[in-house]
């Protein structure tokens, strides 16, 4: 799924740059979080859309891809904060944070697709 892991021979955990693109998945839908906490609606700069959006359609990104980094981040979140702290709630608001920033981030993919068709 990611362009950086398929040459490589290490354990996928060990990838500093999986690490990285993990991290900054977690910080923007962190900040999603808050923003629809709020605001009640997710708002990206519309640069940084428009990277990422070009970044993604490059890299090969499809829809599934995001359902699976998705399930990844809840996995993490909830192994992180314990079974005992962790609820439908808790991850009904990660996933919803989650969601509308993929949702942006796709539609900023389809937008590149339209331009450069």
């Amino acid at each position: 799924m990611f362009s950086f892991l398929r040459e490589s021979e290490e354990i996928p955990q060990n990838n500093p740059k999986l690490k990285a693109h993990a991290v900054k998945v977690f910080k923007m839908t962190c900040e999603s979080a808050i923003q629809l906490r709020e605001k009640g609606e997710v708002v990206v700069a519309d640069t940084t859309l428009k990277y990422l959006g070009t970044v993604h359609v490059k890299s090969g990104v499809k829809d599934p891809h995001f359902e699976v980094v998705k399930e990844a981040l809840l996995r993490t979140i909830e192994e992180a904060i314990g079974e005992e702290k962790w609820n439908e709630e808790m991850k009904n608001a990660w996933g919803e944070a989650y969601d509308q920033l993929a949702e942006a981030i796709k539609a900023e993919m389809k937008n590149h697709h339209d331009e450069t068709a």
